[in-house]
């Protein structure tokens, strides 16, 4: 799990170095497309798997699957790492592969709480899980630091990093992990699986393109191609629910949701990840694009320093998740996971009140109780959920959650992006067009760059570029050298976008403080699965 996220997030700090080595602009229009499959890419098809390669877990075994999914995953980084040719072909070339280690990752992640839950007694669960869960988060900022420390050398060594660790893991799996949970042989459910596929496919491809602007909106939410994939996902997905309840061995066991642990545990994990998914990419930007540069350090620096910076986080996270999953054994997990929530809800509204040019230690120390909450949810929920499921479903089961969880991941990502899109639309475009003039930019050049989508210069930041570089390009060549020097020095474009960005922060940190309160409810709503008919827990008369 540790090599699974550090995998899903050593890319996104290492883009620049990836798209300078494959000799691609990925702020070119036509490239972005690229950008977006490069960052969206492995989540979306962990999203769309997860289920079935539980469902395999279940029928087959779930140590095999997880064995199967630990050599695709090493197989793809080799591939990745061995890229030689540059281009729209070494581009295509990273997609593909990068969505071959989605598979691989999918089997990874869809069985291993699975085999925790048959290895461990109810009682011990919780720890387990909350362990399993401590690898996955700090994977997923650890990511950040080896990404910003490998991509300056070379950028194949992102990929090359993790060869060693999956060749030992695949043959550590092989030799060491054995099935110790029931099996339940069954017919596969194709048609299950292929409406759900496409349909969700469908449906986290519109969102990955409502980031992107369409005519004159800052955002593609109104273009035909994303409202076609969004509508026509959505009905596919309906379609796949009445598929589900006819077939004799559904993919998706909807019986799984009279278990009411099942049912709100999956709801608050949603409404929390929902919440909580886009944090990392808009801290990226915030301390890419306005603080490191305020603070002395060069664009080309920022990414590395990004990830560092936000380590807090991680060891907030790292302190909570283990001590609250061994709690959730002996206290029960909706206390817990509720209070995990509440605090996560009072950092975004602390976040919203830090200043845009704040002191690092009160934004530090506002990471690590954000990590405490995390943590603090993240093991009591997964625990709660997964002891509600009896053994012969824990692997379809596990797949279910990491789908909804994935799924509001991406979710979050565009709604994130596309919340702080608004905020900067409102004011950014008058705020750099008076800025550039001031500075000797001609007023037409300035409202040209100024009318540039509000993503451009997200991108821009999220990439660690130095963003009016990028926009002005060829009209720096005729301004005086001391304006060109200052427009594209460190003090210019952070002091341009920290307002807008104020803005943005405030509307996208909002939403996730409801999501967090939402979650904080469901949470609550977690209990013992007890049928009206009879006081006997459903999942045991089912059994």
């Amino acid at each position: 799990m540790l090599i699974a996220t550090i995998n899903s997030s050593i890319v996104l700090i290492a883009l620049p170095d990836i798209f300078k080595g494959i000799a691609i602009n990925p702020l070119d229009p036509a490239n972005t497309g690229y950008l977006l499959w490069m960052i969206m890419g492995f989540l979306v098809v962990t999203a769309v798997l997860v289920v079935s390669f539980g469902r395999l877990g279940d029928m087959y075994g779930r140590a095999r699957m997880y064995n199967l999914g630990f050599a695709i995953f090493t197989f793809s980084s080799v591939m990745l790492a061995i890229t030689w040719f540059d281009g729209d072909a070494a581009a295509l070339w990273l997609i593909g592969w990068r969505v071959v280690q989605g598979v691989g990752g999918a089997f990874l992640m869809a069985n291993s709480s699975a085999i925790l839950a048959d290895a461990f007694p109810v009682t011990q669960r919780g720890m387990a899980l909350g362990i399993n869960g401590v690898a996955a988060i700090a994977g997923s900022f650890l990511g950040l630091v080896i990404g910003g420390l490998l991509a300056p050398v070379n950028w194949n060594l992102v990929f090359v990093v993790s060869v060693p660790f999956g060749l030992f893991g695949t043959v550590w799996a092989y030799l060491k992990l054995h099935d110790t949970g029931e099996r339940r042989h069954a017919e596969m459910d194709w048609w299950g699986n292929v409406t759900f596929a496409a349909g969700l496919i469908a449906v986290l491809v519109g969102i990955t393109y409502g980031i992107q602007p369409h005519g004159t909106s800052q955002t593609g939410w109104t273009s035909p191609l994303v409202l076609t994939c969004l509508l026509g996902g959505a009905l596919v997905l309906a379609a796949f629910v009445v598929i589900e309840h006819r077939v004799p061995n559904p993919l998706f066991d909807l019986h799984l949701f009279r278990l009411r642990s099942f049912t709100w545990g999956n709801i608050a994990n949603f409404t929390s990840a929902l919440g909580r998914g886009g944090l990392q990419f808009i801290l990226i930007i915030w301390l890419q694009g306005i603080w490191l540069p305020l603070h002395g350090y060069s664009y080309e620096e920022t990414p590395l320093w990004a990830g560092i910076y936000m380590l807090p986080m991680t060891v907030g996270f790292l302190l909570a998740a283990p001590a609250a999953g061994i709690l959730s054994d002996r206290l029960g997990s909706r206390m817990l996971a509720c209070t995990g929530n509440l605090v996560a809800a009072a950092t975004f509204a602390l976040l919203i009140a830090l200043p845009v040019d704040f002191p690092y230690w009160a934004f530090a120390l506002i990471l690590v109780f954000t990590g405490i909450g995390m943590g603090m949810f993240s093991s009591p929920n997964r625990a709660e959920v997964m002891n509600s499921l009896p053994a012969n479903a824990r692997g379809s089961g596990s797949g279910m959650m990491t789908t909804f969880q994935n799924t509001a991941m991406v979710l979050s990502i565009g709604f994130f992006f596309s919340l702080i899109i608004v905020g900067f639309s409102q004011s950014l475009p008058g705020a750099m067009r008076t800025g550039l003039v001031e500075h000797g930019v001609s007023p037409s050049a300035a409202a040209q760059v100024a009318s540039l989508p509000a993503v451009a210069v997200l991108f821009a930041a999220f990439l660690g570029y130095n963003p009016i570089q990028q926009l002005l390009g060829d009209q720096l060549a005729t301004l005086p050298p001391d304006q060109a020097a200052f427009l594209t020095g460190r003090g210019f474009f952070p002091s341009l976008i920290s307002g807008p960005f104020a803005q943005g922060l405030a509307i996208a940190f909002g939403f996730a403080i409801v999501l967090c309160l939402v979650s904080a409810a469901a949470s609550l709503l977690c209990g013992k699965p007890v049928d009206r008919r009879a006081r006997m827990p459903v999942w045991k008369r089912n059994a």
